[in-house]
């Protein structure tokens, strides 16, 4: 359980613009048509996809199609079998009014319709700590302060490492809990078998080593906010308890029959597909229902390398608190900005960090970058596959059972990593777990299973 910090400067809620344009329809072969209203859709196999095409050629992802404010762009995601338009292949290419879309070899018509849409665009690049200049992050900082007004649960998804805990804190920044705490809860980072007693607390002799009482994360955040981080790895066990502390808005602490009333407003962050785990039976539908009142979507920053050099920028100023900031080159920005990120801003910040470490002087270049020659950049057009470390093996044979197969390609990559991140910490487990986005306990659990040792890096 951590407090976060208080709020820093923000752009005026109230301050936004607004992009217009018209409604348009696809129509995938055989299917009905499909009219959208939404900036921004996916189109592919898999099921959560705006548009799904059922078809063995068409990746689950296979491509995006958004109105950036100048054109309908389509953008193929590096998809195995590619994306046609009027049959020309293509990475990307804006739509004309009517056209014929192919993902791999399944056919989409898509037209423009005569309805006009309205979108609410904020006017600055950033809402808190929340830093973007793209029309995806744009959209999301007009969204905020809106939602902020109620106590309107709201759940933000996304992957690892795009700035989740920002959204977070900007809701709770601009609602009228403003001055009263904000208490993040990290559902992955906490044993399961203590998990309910640091939601709900627990009285002294509830259990064994329950030497004291102990309040949970949902008392410490009466009259403020909580933040429920990866909701998606909350056992389901505990799913009812979670459900029924929501409605009735009180919680029992382990071994007490004494109920206390909790004045709290929750925003739960996850980047699992919680739908799917509904139907696979893996999440309770009535939580999922009741903690997605307004769903905020956070985008890759693959997807948004628009704002890669603010973020950049911010994060730069932020290293030079006793000294001059570092600038980035031009050639740097660019290197930057097709990258496909596939850490999203975590790893910027990693790459960043090590740069100015490097660099010769306050102007980072390319070549301060020291980016693997193995992580593609954007123009590569195919997917990015991570780059070895040092004894990581590439190559598995595919007669061996999966979960062998696996164990086999992540533990030499996770024993490298444990090994120069806690080299590169001073053997500080505390500030190893903070840069590893973990848990000390989660640490300290995975240098057991690794034989690795702190003392051995001091």
């Amino acid at each position: 359980m951590t407090m976060a910090d208080g709020p820093e400067t923000q752009v005026a809620p109230d301050v936004v613009d607004a992009l217009r344009f018209q409604r348009y329809v696809l129509a995938a072969a055989g299917g009905a048509p499909a009219s959208y209203d939404r900036r921004l859709i996916y189109l592919g196999s898999a099921p959560d996809c705006d548009l799904v095409v059922d078809d063995p050629t068409v990746s689950r992802t296979h491509a995006r199609l958004e109105f950036d404010g100048v054109g309908y762009l389509l953008r193929d995601l590096a998809s195995k079998n590619g994306t046609w338009v009027d049959n020309v292949r293509v990475r990307e290419a804006y739509l004309p009014q009517a056209a014929r879309i192919r993902l791999g070899h399944a056919e989409v018509a898509f037209s423009v319709a005569g309805e006009q849409v309205e979108v609410q665009l904020a006017r600055g690049d950033r809402l808190g700590r929340l830093i973007g200049q793209s029309a995806q992050m744009r959209e999301i900082m007009a969204l905020i302060p809106r939602v902020a007004k109620s106590d309107v649960s709201v759940l933000i998804e996304g992957e690892s490492g795009t700035g989740k805990e920002l959204v977070a804190e900007a809701v709770q920044q601009h609602s009228r809990r403003a001055d009263k705490p904000l208490v993040i809860f990290d559902c992955s980072a906490v044993a399961p078998e203590l998990i309910e007693s640091e939601l709900f607390g627990h009285v002294k002799g509830a259990f064994t080593g329950a030497v004291g009482n102990r309040e949970g994360v949902f008392a410490a955040a009466h009259g403020g906010t909580l933040f429920l981080d990866e909701i998606g790895e909350l056992p389901l066990e505990l799913q009812p308890k979670l459900l029924r502390v929501l409605e009735r808005k009180e919680v029992k602490r382990l071994g007490s029959t004494k109920l206390l009333e909790i004045d709290v407003r929750v925003v739960a962050a996850t980047h699992r597909d919680l739908p799917q785990m509904v139907k696979d039976g893996k999440f309770r539908e009535d939580l999922y229902y009741r903690l997605a009142e307004v769903v905020v979507e956070l985008p890759p920053l693959r997807d948004r390398l628009a704002d890669v050099p603010v973020i950049a920028a911010r994060i730069l100023a932020e290293f030079a608190s006793d000294g001059p900031v570092p600038e980035l080159s031009d050639d740097a920005i660019d290197t930057l900005s097709r990258r496909p990120w596939s850490g999203n801003v975590r790893e910027l910040r990693n790459v960043l960090k090590r740069a100015v470490v490097l660099a010769s002087g306050p102007l980072l270049t390319s070549r301060d970058l020291a980016l693997d020659a193995g992580s593609p950049l954007r123009d590569a057009g195919v997917a990015a596959r991570p780059a070895a470390l040092p004894g990581a093996p590439m190559e598995i044979g595919e007669d061996l059972p999966i979960k062998e197969a696996r164990d086999r390609w992540v533990a030499p990559m996770e024993r490298e990593y444990l090994v120069r991140i806690i080299k590169g910490c001073g053997a500080d487990l505390d500030k190893a777990a903070e840069e590893a986005g973990i848990h000390r306990k989660s640490l300290e659990r995975l240098l057991r299973q690794h034989g690795l040792k702190a003392a051995d890096f001091r």
